[in-house]
Protein backbone atom coordinates (compact mmCIF):
# COMPACT_ATOMS: atom_id res chain seq x y z
CA UNK A 1 0.00 0.00 0.00
CA UNK A 2 0.83 3.29 -0.86
CA UNK A 3 0.43 6.57 1.52
CA UNK A 4 -1.33 9.49 0.49
CA UNK A 5 -1.50 12.99 2.68
CA UNK A 6 -3.50 15.94 0.96
CA UNK A 7 -4.17 19.62 2.48
CA UNK A 8 -6.17 21.05 0.64
CA UNK A 9 -7.86 25.27 0.92
CA UNK A 10 -4.52 25.93 2.87
CA UNK A 11 -4.27 29.60 3.62
CA UNK A 12 -0.75 29.12 4.02
CA UNK A 13 1.26 29.04 0.49
CA UNK A 14 4.77 29.49 1.79
CA UNK A 15 7.73 27.50 1.19
CA UNK A 16 8.09 26.80 5.14
CA UNK A 17 4.56 25.44 4.90
CA UNK A 18 5.50 22.50 1.59
CA UNK A 19 8.18 21.79 3.76
CA UNK A 20 6.37 20.95 6.66
CA UNK A 21 3.94 19.07 4.32
CA UNK A 22 6.63 17.44 3.37
CA UNK A 23 7.93 16.33 6.39
CA UNK A 24 4.08 15.11 7.59
CA UNK A 25 4.32 12.78 4.45
CA UNK A 26 7.21 11.04 5.20
CA UNK A 27 5.72 10.25 8.45
CA UNK A 28 3.82 7.32 5.70
CA UNK A 29 7.67 6.29 4.21
CA UNK A 30 6.65 2.76 5.79
CA UNK A 31 3.49 2.66 3.41
CA UNK A 32 5.30 3.30 0.18
CA UNK A 33 9.32 3.10 0.19
CA UNK A 34 9.69 3.82 -3.09
CA UNK A 35 9.50 7.28 -3.67
CA UNK A 36 7.70 10.66 -2.61
CA UNK A 37 6.24 12.88 -4.73
CA UNK A 38 4.43 16.38 -4.15
CA UNK A 39 1.99 18.52 -6.01
CA UNK A 40 1.22 21.97 -5.31
CA UNK A 41 -1.03 24.62 -6.61
CA UNK A 42 -1.26 27.71 -4.75
CA UNK A 43 -2.61 26.63 -1.14
CA UNK A 44 -3.37 22.82 -2.15
CA UNK A 45 -0.70 20.00 -1.63
CA UNK A 46 -0.88 16.92 -2.46
CA UNK A 47 1.81 14.04 -1.43
CA UNK A 48 2.19 10.44 -1.99
CA UNK A 49 4.89 7.72 -0.53
CA UNK A 50 5.02 5.36 -3.22
CA UNK A 51 5.11 1.21 -2.90
CA UNK A 52 6.07 0.16 -6.49
CA UNK A 53 3.92 -2.59 -7.58
CA UNK A 54 2.29 -1.77 -10.89
CA UNK A 55 4.65 0.33 -13.84
CA UNK A 56 7.68 0.39 -11.93
CA UNK A 57 9.18 3.37 -14.25
CA UNK A 58 6.61 5.57 -15.12
CA UNK A 59 4.32 5.42 -12.42
CA UNK A 60 5.50 8.01 -9.59
CA UNK A 61 2.54 10.48 -8.49
CA UNK A 62 0.83 12.81 -8.70
CA UNK A 63 -0.86 12.09 -11.26
CA UNK A 64 -2.27 13.79 -14.01
CA UNK A 65 -4.33 14.52 -16.95
CA UNK A 66 -3.24 15.89 -20.16
CA UNK A 67 -2.55 19.38 -19.74
CA UNK A 68 -1.84 18.49 -15.65
CA UNK A 69 -4.84 20.62 -14.63
CA UNK A 70 -6.29 17.40 -12.92
CA UNK A 71 -4.07 15.73 -10.03
CA UNK A 72 -4.31 12.85 -8.27
CA UNK A 73 -2.68 10.90 -5.46
CA UNK A 74 -3.81 7.12 -4.88
CA UNK A 75 -3.61 4.30 -2.86
CA UNK A 76 -4.31 0.84 -4.15
CA UNK A 77 -5.22 -1.01 -7.19
CA UNK A 78 -7.64 -0.36 -9.87
CA UNK A 79 -7.85 -3.74 -11.80
CA UNK A 80 -9.86 -2.85 -14.32
CA UNK A 81 -7.86 0.02 -14.98
CA UNK A 82 -7.04 -1.56 -19.20
CA UNK A 83 -10.49 -1.73 -19.34
CA UNK A 84 -11.95 2.09 -18.04
CA UNK A 85 -9.33 3.05 -20.65
CA UNK A 86 -10.64 1.52 -23.63
CA UNK A 87 -14.21 3.83 -22.28
CA UNK A 88 -11.48 6.66 -22.81
CA UNK A 89 -10.56 6.95 -26.57
CA UNK A 90 -9.54 10.57 -26.48
CA UNK A 91 -7.70 10.70 -23.82
CA UNK A 92 -3.66 10.37 -23.81
CA UNK A 93 -2.13 8.48 -21.25
CA UNK A 94 1.14 9.10 -20.23
CA UNK A 95 2.19 6.22 -17.85
CA UNK A 96 0.98 2.82 -17.88
CA UNK A 97 -0.21 3.40 -14.01
CA UNK A 98 -3.51 1.41 -12.97
CA UNK A 99 -4.76 4.73 -11.03
CA UNK A 100 -4.10 7.08 -13.44
CA UNK A 101 -7.54 6.35 -15.04
CA UNK A 102 -8.80 8.49 -12.21
CA UNK A 103 -8.13 11.56 -13.57
CA UNK A 104 -9.27 10.95 -17.02
CA UNK A 105 -12.39 9.62 -15.72
CA UNK A 106 -12.96 12.72 -13.77
CA UNK A 107 -12.28 14.80 -17.02
CA UNK A 108 -14.51 12.37 -19.19
CA UNK A 109 -17.53 11.92 -16.66
CA UNK A 110 -17.06 14.24 -13.73
CA UNK A 111 -17.63 12.78 -9.83
CA UNK A 112 -19.91 9.89 -11.10
CA UNK A 113 -17.38 7.86 -11.93
CA UNK A 114 -16.55 6.17 -8.95
CA UNK A 115 -18.80 3.65 -9.35
CA UNK A 116 -17.00 2.41 -12.68
CA UNK A 117 -13.67 1.58 -10.31
CA UNK A 118 -13.13 -2.09 -9.71
CA UNK A 119 -10.38 -2.30 -6.83
CA UNK A 120 -9.28 -1.35 -3.65
CA UNK A 121 -8.37 2.06 -3.88
CA UNK A 122 -8.22 5.56 -1.92
CA UNK A 123 -7.46 8.80 -3.30
CA UNK A 124 -7.30 12.20 -3.26
CA UNK A 125 -8.26 14.55 -6.83
CA UNK A 126 -7.90 18.40 -7.28
CA UNK A 127 -8.98 20.62 -10.08
CA UNK A 128 -6.84 23.45 -10.60
CA UNK A 129 -9.59 25.07 -13.09
CA UNK A 130 -12.26 25.57 -10.29
CA UNK A 131 -10.13 24.83 -7.02
CA UNK A 132 -12.26 21.88 -6.48
CA UNK A 133 -11.51 18.51 -4.71
CA UNK A 134 -13.02 15.06 -4.63
CA UNK A 135 -12.23 12.76 -2.12
CA UNK A 136 -13.01 8.51 -2.21
CA UNK A 137 -12.61 5.52 -0.61
CA UNK A 138 -13.00 2.03 -1.64
CA UNK A 139 -16.41 -0.19 -0.67
CA UNK A 140 -15.22 -2.29 2.17
CA UNK A 141 -12.46 0.02 3.28
CA UNK A 142 -9.39 -2.30 2.69
CA UNK A 143 -7.22 1.02 2.14
CA UNK A 144 -7.67 2.98 5.46
CA UNK A 145 -8.27 7.12 4.83
CA UNK A 146 -8.97 9.90 7.45
CA UNK A 147 -10.06 13.51 6.98
CA UNK A 148 -9.60 16.22 8.94
CA UNK A 149 -10.00 20.21 9.62
CA UNK A 150 -7.40 23.05 10.35
CA UNK A 151 -8.31 26.03 12.36
CA UNK A 152 -7.81 28.07 9.09
CA UNK A 153 -10.53 25.44 7.41
CA UNK A 154 -7.66 23.91 5.57
CA UNK A 155 -8.99 19.93 4.59
CA UNK A 156 -6.69 17.36 5.60
CA UNK A 157 -6.66 13.70 3.91
CA UNK A 158 -4.41 11.06 5.02
CA UNK A 159 -3.96 7.19 4.66
CA UNK A 160 -2.86 7.17 8.59
CA UNK A 161 -3.76 9.96 11.27
CA UNK A 162 -0.18 10.45 12.59
CA UNK A 163 0.21 12.76 9.71
CA UNK A 164 -2.45 15.16 10.92
CA UNK A 165 -3.03 14.70 14.73
CA UNK A 166 -1.07 17.27 15.47
CA UNK A 167 -2.05 20.26 12.59
CA UNK A 168 -5.49 19.25 12.67
CA UNK A 169 -8.40 20.56 14.92
CA UNK A 170 -10.79 17.18 14.67
CA UNK A 171 -10.29 14.61 12.39
CA UNK A 172 -12.50 11.08 11.75
CA UNK A 173 -12.63 7.92 9.92
CA UNK A 174 -13.24 8.50 6.14
CA UNK A 175 -16.46 6.19 5.85
CA UNK A 176 -16.12 3.15 3.38
CA UNK A 177 -18.16 3.30 -0.10
CA UNK A 178 -18.19 7.40 0.34
CA UNK A 179 -17.34 10.58 -1.48
CA UNK A 180 -16.31 14.15 -0.46
CA UNK A 181 -16.90 16.83 -2.55
CA UNK A 182 -15.80 20.37 -2.44
CA UNK A 183 -18.46 21.45 -4.22
CA UNK A 184 -21.37 20.06 -2.03
CA UNK A 185 -19.01 20.69 1.00
CA UNK A 186 -20.26 17.01 2.08
CA UNK A 187 -20.16 13.27 1.97
CA UNK A 188 -22.11 10.95 -0.04
CA UNK A 189 -22.62 7.08 -0.34
CA UNK A 190 -21.04 6.15 -4.08
CA UNK A 191 -21.69 2.46 -2.93
CA UNK A 192 -25.20 1.48 -2.59
CA UNK A 193 -24.99 -2.79 -3.00
CA UNK A 194 -28.82 -4.63 -2.08
CA UNK A 195 -27.06 -6.08 0.91
CA UNK A 196 -26.40 -2.59 2.65
CA UNK A 197 -29.82 -2.49 2.99
CA UNK A 198 -30.34 -5.38 4.92
CA UNK A 199 -32.66 -6.78 3.51
CA UNK A 200 -33.33 -10.59 2.96
CA UNK A 201 -32.03 -12.00 -0.17
CA UNK A 202 -33.72 -14.99 -1.99
CA UNK A 203 -31.08 -16.32 -4.72
CA UNK A 204 -30.46 -19.76 -4.96
CA UNK A 205 -27.15 -21.51 -4.00
CA UNK A 206 -25.23 -22.21 -7.09
CA UNK A 207 -21.97 -23.93 -5.80
CA UNK A 208 -20.71 -23.10 -9.55
CA UNK A 209 -21.46 -20.22 -9.30
CA UNK A 210 -20.18 -18.92 -6.11
CA UNK A 211 -16.54 -21.09 -7.13
CA UNK A 212 -16.47 -19.12 -10.39
CA UNK A 213 -16.77 -16.08 -9.01
CA UNK A 214 -14.05 -16.39 -6.25
CA UNK A 215 -11.71 -17.75 -8.60
CA UNK A 216 -12.43 -14.36 -10.98
CA UNK A 217 -11.08 -12.35 -7.54
CA UNK A 218 -8.68 -14.38 -7.27
CA UNK A 219 -7.09 -14.27 -10.31
CA UNK A 220 -8.34 -10.40 -10.79
CA UNK A 221 -5.76 -9.45 -7.89
CA UNK A 222 -2.57 -11.21 -9.67
CA UNK A 223 -2.37 -7.87 -11.18
CA UNK A 224 1.34 -7.00 -10.58
CA UNK A 225 4.66 -5.93 -11.88
CA UNK A 226 7.02 -7.27 -8.80
CA UNK A 227 6.96 -10.75 -6.91
CA UNK A 228 4.45 -11.92 -4.81
CA UNK A 229 3.35 -14.31 -2.19
CA UNK A 230 0.16 -15.99 -0.09
CA UNK A 231 -0.24 -16.02 3.55
CA UNK A 232 -1.06 -19.34 4.52
CA UNK A 233 -2.41 -20.25 7.47
CA UNK A 234 -3.66 -23.64 6.71
CA UNK A 235 -7.14 -22.87 6.96
CA UNK A 236 -10.09 -22.85 4.86
CA UNK A 237 -9.81 -18.87 3.25
CA UNK A 238 -6.01 -18.98 3.21
CA UNK A 239 -6.07 -22.21 1.52
CA UNK A 240 -8.58 -21.80 -1.07
CA UNK A 241 -6.61 -18.39 -2.09
CA UNK A 242 -3.53 -20.51 -2.19
CA UNK A 243 -5.10 -23.38 -4.05
CA UNK A 244 -6.88 -20.99 -6.82
CA UNK A 245 -3.60 -19.03 -6.99
CA UNK A 246 -1.38 -22.08 -7.64
CA UNK A 247 -4.46 -23.67 -10.44
CA UNK A 248 -4.38 -20.52 -12.64
CA UNK A 249 -1.46 -18.49 -12.33
CA UNK A 250 0.45 -19.62 -15.11
CA UNK A 251 -2.52 -18.61 -17.41
CA UNK A 252 -1.79 -14.55 -15.93
CA UNK A 253 0.50 -11.44 -17.28
CA UNK A 254 2.18 -11.71 -14.12
CA UNK A 255 2.59 -16.18 -14.21
CA UNK A 256 4.58 -15.23 -17.44
CA UNK A 257 6.71 -12.22 -16.32
CA UNK A 258 7.21 -13.35 -13.27
CA UNK A 259 7.14 -17.23 -13.40
CA UNK A 260 4.86 -19.50 -11.47
CA UNK A 261 6.87 -20.41 -9.11
CA UNK A 262 4.31 -19.25 -5.20
CA UNK A 263 5.75 -17.78 -1.92
CA UNK A 264 3.38 -18.78 0.92
CA UNK A 265 4.11 -17.64 4.32
CA UNK A 266 2.91 -18.66 7.91
CA UNK A 267 3.63 -17.38 11.07
CA UNK A 268 2.86 -18.89 14.84
CA UNK A 269 4.54 -20.21 18.37
CA UNK A 270 6.21 -23.45 18.55
CA UNK A 271 3.75 -26.17 17.64
CA UNK A 272 0.72 -23.67 16.98
CA UNK A 273 -2.35 -25.09 14.43
CA UNK A 274 -1.49 -22.97 12.35
CA UNK A 275 2.13 -23.80 11.49
CA UNK A 276 1.10 -27.64 11.27
CA UNK A 277 -2.14 -26.89 8.54
CA UNK A 278 -0.46 -24.09 6.70
CA UNK A 279 2.82 -26.89 5.91
CA UNK A 280 0.57 -29.75 5.05
CA UNK A 281 -1.69 -27.29 2.76
CA UNK A 282 2.32 -25.81 1.02
CA UNK A 283 3.36 -29.45 0.63
CA UNK A 284 0.18 -30.44 -1.17
CA UNK A 285 0.13 -27.44 -3.63
CA UNK A 286 3.84 -27.52 -4.23
CA UNK A 287 4.61 -23.82 -2.52
CA UNK A 288 7.85 -22.68 -1.40
CA UNK A 289 6.94 -22.52 1.62
CA UNK A 290 7.98 -19.82 4.58
CA UNK A 291 7.67 -20.60 8.56
CA UNK A 292 8.50 -18.28 10.98
CA UNK A 293 8.21 -18.96 14.81
CA UNK A 294 7.72 -16.32 16.87
CA UNK A 295 8.16 -16.54 21.07
CA UNK A 296 5.30 -14.55 23.41
CA UNK A 297 8.27 -12.10 24.19
CA UNK A 298 9.10 -11.51 20.64
CA UNK A 299 5.03 -9.97 20.79
CA UNK A 300 5.44 -8.37 23.66
CA UNK A 301 8.12 -6.55 22.56
CA UNK A 302 6.40 -5.21 19.53
CA UNK A 303 3.26 -4.03 20.99
CA UNK A 304 4.28 -0.37 21.45
CA UNK A 305 5.32 -0.30 17.45
CA UNK A 306 2.34 -2.02 16.73
CA UNK A 307 -0.06 0.74 18.00
CA UNK A 308 1.67 2.88 16.74
CA UNK A 309 1.17 1.57 13.31
CA UNK A 310 -2.35 0.80 13.47
CA UNK A 311 -3.12 3.26 15.78
CA UNK A 312 -5.56 2.07 17.40
CA UNK A 313 -5.78 0.54 21.46
CA UNK A 314 -9.22 -1.82 20.48
CA UNK A 315 -8.11 -5.64 21.97
CA UNK A 316 -8.58 -7.75 19.90
CA UNK A 317 -7.28 -5.34 16.48
CA UNK A 318 -3.81 -5.37 18.91
CA UNK A 319 -3.83 -9.01 19.70
CA UNK A 320 -3.91 -10.19 15.84
CA UNK A 321 -1.96 -7.14 14.93
CA UNK A 322 1.15 -8.75 16.42
CA UNK A 323 2.04 -11.50 14.26
CA UNK A 324 0.81 -10.10 10.86
CA UNK A 325 3.17 -7.46 11.78
CA UNK A 326 5.85 -9.76 12.79
CA UNK A 327 5.32 -12.28 9.55
CA UNK A 328 5.00 -8.65 7.26
CA UNK A 329 8.59 -8.23 8.48
CA UNK A 330 9.77 -11.32 7.52
CA UNK A 331 7.99 -11.69 4.07
CA UNK A 332 9.80 -8.34 3.13
CA UNK A 333 12.63 -9.29 3.75
CA UNK A 334 12.24 -11.98 1.12
CA UNK A 335 11.58 -9.49 -1.99
CA UNK A 336 8.20 -9.69 -1.77
CA UNK A 337 5.74 -6.48 -1.83
CA UNK A 338 2.47 -7.92 -2.21
CA UNK A 339 0.19 -10.95 -0.76
CA UNK A 340 -2.80 -12.48 -0.84
CA UNK A 341 -4.80 -12.76 2.07
CA UNK A 342 -8.05 -14.64 3.68
CA UNK A 343 -9.66 -11.40 5.46
CA UNK A 344 -13.68 -11.19 4.77
CA UNK A 345 -14.84 -14.95 4.63
CA UNK A 346 -16.15 -14.87 8.39
CA UNK A 347 -18.01 -11.88 7.76
CA UNK A 348 -19.62 -12.26 3.87
CA UNK A 349 -20.46 -16.24 5.09
CA UNK A 350 -21.05 -15.98 8.73
CA UNK A 351 -17.90 -18.34 9.85
CA UNK A 352 -17.60 -17.16 12.73
CA UNK A 353 -18.48 -19.69 15.54
CA UNK A 354 -21.08 -18.16 17.18
CA UNK A 355 -22.94 -17.68 14.21
CA UNK A 356 -23.87 -21.52 14.75
CA UNK A 357 -26.33 -19.59 17.50
CA UNK A 358 -28.16 -18.03 14.95
CA UNK A 359 -31.30 -18.10 15.58
CA UNK A 360 -32.94 -17.90 11.80
CA UNK A 361 -31.45 -16.90 8.87
CA UNK A 362 -32.80 -13.59 9.06
CA UNK A 363 -31.09 -12.58 11.91
CA UNK A 364 -27.79 -14.43 10.60
CA UNK A 365 -27.86 -12.39 7.16
CA UNK A 366 -28.14 -9.21 9.26
CA UNK A 367 -25.54 -9.89 11.75
CA UNK A 368 -23.32 -10.57 8.64
CA UNK A 369 -24.32 -7.22 6.85
CA UNK A 370 -23.48 -5.38 10.22
CA UNK A 371 -20.22 -7.51 10.12
CA UNK A 372 -19.16 -6.26 6.95
CA UNK A 373 -20.11 -2.78 7.82
CA UNK A 374 -17.59 -2.75 10.40
CA UNK A 375 -14.28 -4.61 9.05
CA UNK A 376 -12.96 -1.29 8.08
CA UNK A 377 -12.83 -0.56 12.02
CA UNK A 378 -11.19 -4.20 12.48
CA UNK A 379 -9.21 -6.39 9.82
CA UNK A 380 -9.37 -4.36 7.67
CA UNK A 381 -7.72 -1.79 9.84
CA UNK A 382 -5.10 -4.67 10.96
CA UNK A 383 -4.26 -6.10 7.99
CA UNK A 384 -4.03 -2.88 6.02
CA UNK A 385 -1.68 -1.05 8.37
CA UNK A 386 0.38 -3.91 10.18
CA UNK A 387 1.18 -5.16 6.38
CA UNK A 388 2.19 -1.52 5.51
CA UNK A 389 4.66 -0.93 8.61
CA UNK A 390 7.21 -2.62 6.33
CA UNK A 391 6.02 -1.81 2.80
CA UNK A 392 3.88 -5.23 2.25
CA UNK A 393 0.44 -4.85 0.32
CA UNK A 394 -2.43 -7.19 1.19
CA UNK A 395 -4.84 -7.63 -0.90
CA UNK A 396 -8.54 -9.95 -0.38
CA UNK A 397 -10.54 -11.72 -2.90
CA UNK A 398 -13.22 -12.32 -0.60
CA UNK A 399 -13.63 -8.90 -0.31
CA UNK A 400 -13.81 -8.25 -3.97
CA UNK A 401 -16.82 -6.35 -5.00
CA UNK A 402 -18.56 -8.65 -7.62
CA UNK A 403 -17.84 -11.30 -5.17
CA UNK A 404 -19.38 -9.87 -2.09
CA UNK A 405 -22.75 -9.11 -4.19
CA UNK A 406 -22.63 -12.74 -4.98
CA UNK A 407 -22.35 -13.75 -1.28
CA UNK A 408 -24.43 -12.01 -0.05
CA UNK A 409 -27.32 -12.04 -2.50
CA UNK A 410 -27.69 -15.96 -1.72
CA UNK A 411 -30.37 -17.39 0.84
CA UNK A 412 -28.94 -16.99 3.87
CA UNK A 413 -31.56 -19.95 4.89
CA UNK A 414 -27.99 -22.09 2.91
CA UNK A 415 -25.63 -20.32 5.96
CA UNK A 416 -27.21 -21.18 8.82
CA UNK A 417 -24.85 -23.82 10.30
CA UNK A 418 -26.25 -24.91 14.00
CA UNK A 419 -29.49 -24.95 12.67
CA UNK A 420 -28.73 -27.25 9.91
CA UNK A 421 -25.67 -29.18 11.65
CA UNK A 422 -23.52 -27.78 9.54
CA UNK A 423 -19.91 -26.76 10.00
CA UNK A 424 -19.46 -23.04 9.61
CA UNK A 425 -19.25 -21.93 5.88
CA UNK A 426 -20.43 -25.04 4.38
CA UNK A 427 -21.82 -23.93 1.21
CA UNK A 428 -18.01 -22.53 0.74
CA UNK A 429 -16.42 -25.72 1.22
CA UNK A 430 -19.45 -27.63 -0.78
CA UNK A 431 -18.53 -25.54 -3.88
CA UNK A 432 -14.62 -26.55 -3.60
CA UNK A 433 -15.17 -30.17 -3.25
CA UNK A 434 -14.23 -31.15 -6.46
CA UNK A 435 -13.26 -34.57 -6.28
CA UNK A 436 -11.98 -34.91 -9.86
CA UNK A 437 -9.47 -32.12 -9.34
CA UNK A 438 -9.44 -31.18 -5.93
CA UNK A 439 -8.83 -27.67 -4.66
CA UNK A 440 -7.53 -29.25 -0.79
CA UNK A 441 -7.20 -32.26 0.92
CA UNK A 442 -10.72 -32.70 3.00
CA UNK A 443 -9.10 -32.90 5.85
CA UNK A 444 -8.03 -29.36 5.35
CA UNK A 445 -11.29 -28.40 3.45
CA UNK A 446 -13.31 -29.17 6.14
CA UNK A 447 -11.16 -27.80 8.92
CA UNK A 448 -12.57 -26.26 12.15
CA UNK A 449 -12.39 -22.64 11.85
CA UNK A 450 -9.32 -20.98 14.67
CA UNK A 451 -9.69 -17.18 15.30
CA UNK A 452 -6.33 -15.41 13.92
CA UNK A 453 -4.81 -14.82 17.73
CA UNK A 454 -5.12 -18.22 18.24
CA UNK A 455 -4.34 -20.59 15.42
CA UNK A 456 -0.39 -18.92 15.96
CA UNK A 457 -0.75 -20.60 18.95
CA UNK A 458 -3.12 -21.03 21.96
CA UNK A 459 -0.65 -19.65 24.81
CA UNK A 460 -0.12 -16.63 23.11
CA UNK A 461 -3.23 -14.56 24.50
CA UNK A 462 -2.69 -16.09 28.03
CA UNK A 463 1.07 -14.44 27.61
CA UNK A 464 -0.15 -11.36 26.96
CA UNK A 465 -2.57 -11.49 29.66
CA UNK A 466 0.07 -11.91 32.16
CA UNK A 467 2.17 -8.97 30.43
CA UNK A 468 -0.58 -6.84 31.31
CA UNK A 469 -1.01 -7.74 34.53
CA UNK A 470 2.64 -7.68 35.67
CA UNK A 471 2.55 -3.71 34.56
CA UNK A 472 -0.84 -2.59 35.35
CA UNK A 473 -2.33 -2.47 39.53
CA UNK A 474 -5.25 -3.18 40.77
CA UNK A 475 -5.40 1.02 42.11
CA UNK A 476 -4.85 1.78 38.22
CA UNK A 477 -8.08 -0.49 37.57
CA UNK A 478 -9.73 0.90 40.86
CA UNK A 479 -9.59 4.05 39.51
CA UNK A 480 -9.59 3.39 34.99
CA UNK A 481 -12.93 5.03 34.90
CA UNK A 482 -11.76 8.66 36.10
CA UNK A 483 -8.22 8.08 33.92
CA UNK A 484 -10.14 7.53 31.07
CA UNK A 485 -13.81 8.20 31.04
CA UNK A 486 -14.11 7.54 27.45
CA UNK A 487 -13.50 3.93 26.53
CA UNK A 488 -12.78 2.83 30.40
CA UNK A 489 -10.67 -0.71 29.62
CA UNK A 490 -12.25 -3.57 31.29
CA UNK A 491 -9.11 -5.55 31.94
CA UNK A 492 -5.69 -4.80 32.49
CA UNK A 493 -4.81 -5.98 28.99
CA UNK A 494 -7.12 -3.45 27.85
CA UNK A 495 -5.43 -0.62 30.07
CA UNK A 496 -2.01 -1.34 29.04
CA UNK A 497 -2.83 -1.07 25.39
CA UNK A 498 -4.67 2.35 26.32
CA UNK A 499 -1.34 3.91 28.20
CA UNK A 500 0.78 3.24 25.51
CA UNK A 501 -1.61 4.57 22.74
CA UNK A 502 -1.92 7.69 25.11
CA UNK A 503 1.63 8.81 25.13
CA UNK A 504 1.39 8.14 20.62
CA UNK A 505 -2.04 10.11 20.74
CA UNK A 506 -3.12 12.12 22.76
CA UNK A 507 -5.95 14.13 21.16
CA UNK A 508 -9.13 13.17 21.56
CA UNK A 509 -10.10 12.87 17.84
CA UNK A 510 -7.96 10.18 17.76
CA UNK A 511 -9.76 8.60 20.49
CA UNK A 512 -13.00 8.93 18.92
CA UNK A 513 -11.27 6.82 15.62
CA UNK A 514 -11.80 3.89 18.04
CA UNK A 515 -14.70 1.41 17.88
CA UNK A 516 -15.62 0.80 21.24
CA UNK A 517 -18.68 -1.71 21.48
CA UNK A 518 -19.09 -4.51 24.02
CA UNK A 519 -18.46 -8.23 22.10
CA UNK A 520 -17.39 -11.76 22.81
CA UNK A 521 -16.19 -14.03 20.07
CA UNK A 522 -15.97 -11.39 17.36
CA UNK A 523 -20.21 -10.80 17.39
CA UNK A 524 -21.60 -7.59 17.20
CA UNK A 525 -23.38 -6.07 20.23
CA UNK A 526 -26.84 -6.76 18.51
CA UNK A 527 -25.69 -10.71 18.19
CA UNK A 528 -25.07 -10.73 21.88
CA UNK A 529 -28.77 -11.19 22.44
CA UNK A 530 -28.02 -14.55 20.68
CA UNK A 531 -26.02 -15.87 24.34
CA UNK A 532 -27.40 -14.49 27.58
CA UNK A 533 -24.74 -16.39 29.63
CA UNK A 534 -21.95 -13.85 27.84
CA UNK A 535 -23.41 -10.91 29.87
CA UNK A 536 -20.32 -10.90 32.31
CA UNK A 537 -17.75 -12.25 29.54
CA UNK A 538 -15.08 -9.41 29.10
CA UNK A 539 -13.02 -11.83 26.46
CA UNK A 540 -13.77 -10.89 22.95
CA UNK A 541 -11.71 -13.82 21.87
CA UNK A 542 -13.09 -16.53 19.93
CA UNK A 543 -12.19 -18.80 22.55
CA UNK A 544 -15.97 -18.10 24.22
CA UNK A 545 -17.57 -19.91 21.36
CA UNK A 546 -15.39 -23.22 21.61
CA UNK A 547 -18.04 -25.02 23.27
CA UNK A 548 -20.53 -23.93 20.54
CA UNK A 549 -18.84 -25.92 17.60
CA UNK A 550 -18.33 -28.84 19.39
CA UNK A 551 -22.11 -28.60 20.41
CA UNK A 552 -23.27 -28.56 16.93
CA UNK A 553 -21.08 -31.36 15.13
CA UNK A 554 -22.32 -33.82 17.96
CA UNK A 555 -25.73 -33.28 17.21
CA UNK A 556 -24.55 -34.32 13.36
CA UNK A 557 -26.90 -37.48 12.06
CA UNK A 558 -26.60 -39.54 9.15
CA UNK A 559 -29.94 -38.00 7.78
CA UNK A 560 -28.42 -34.42 7.98
CA UNK A 561 -24.88 -35.78 5.73
CA UNK A 562 -25.60 -35.23 1.71
CA UNK A 563 -23.53 -38.09 -0.01
CA UNK A 564 -20.20 -37.69 -1.56
CA UNK A 565 -20.08 -36.23 -4.87
CA UNK A 566 -23.56 -34.62 -4.56
CA UNK A 567 -24.98 -31.16 -4.21
CA UNK A 568 -28.92 -30.40 -3.10
CA UNK A 569 -30.00 -28.00 -5.60
CA UNK A 570 -32.16 -25.49 -3.76
CA UNK A 571 -35.40 -24.72 -6.71
CA UNK A 572 -33.79 -25.87 -9.68
CA UNK A 573 -29.91 -24.60 -9.21
CA UNK A 574 -27.70 -26.55 -11.14
CA UNK A 575 -25.65 -29.88 -9.53
CA UNK A 576 -22.01 -30.48 -9.55
CA UNK A 577 -19.48 -32.61 -7.75
CA UNK A 578 -19.40 -31.98 -3.84
CA UNK A 579 -19.32 -33.82 -0.67
CA UNK A 580 -20.36 -34.25 2.56
CA UNK A 581 -21.96 -31.04 4.99
CA UNK A 582 -18.84 -31.30 7.45
CA UNK A 583 -17.83 -33.68 10.21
Amino acid sequence: MCGILACLWCSDDSSAKRSRIIHLAQRLKHRGPDWIGIFQHKGNYLAHQRLAIVDLTSGDQPLFNEDKTIAVVANGEIYNHEELRKKLPNHTFSTNSDCEVIAHLYEEYGENFVDMLDGIFSFVLYDTRDNHFLVARDAIGITSLYIGWGEDASVWVSSEYKTMHEDCEHFERFQPGTLYSSRERGFRRWYNPVWFSEMIPTTPYDPMVLRNALEKAVVKRLMTDVPFGVLLSGGLDSSLVASITSRYLAETKAGKQLGTTIHSFCIGLEGSPDLKAGREVADYLGTVHHEFHFTPQDGIDAIEDVIYHIESYELTTVRSSIPTYLISRKIKSHGIKMVLSGEGSDEIFGGYLYFHKAPNKEELHQESCRKIKALHQYDCLRANKATSAWGLEARFPYLDKEFVSVVMGIDPDNKLSGQKRRIEKWILRNAFDDKERPYLPQHILWRQKEQMSDGVGYNWIDALKAHAASHVTDTMMLNAARTYPLHTPPTKEAYLYRMIFEKIFPKQPARLTIPWEPTVACCTPKALSWFPEWSNNMDPSGRAAWGIHNSANTKLVTSDIVEPNKVEPQNGAATTNGATNGH
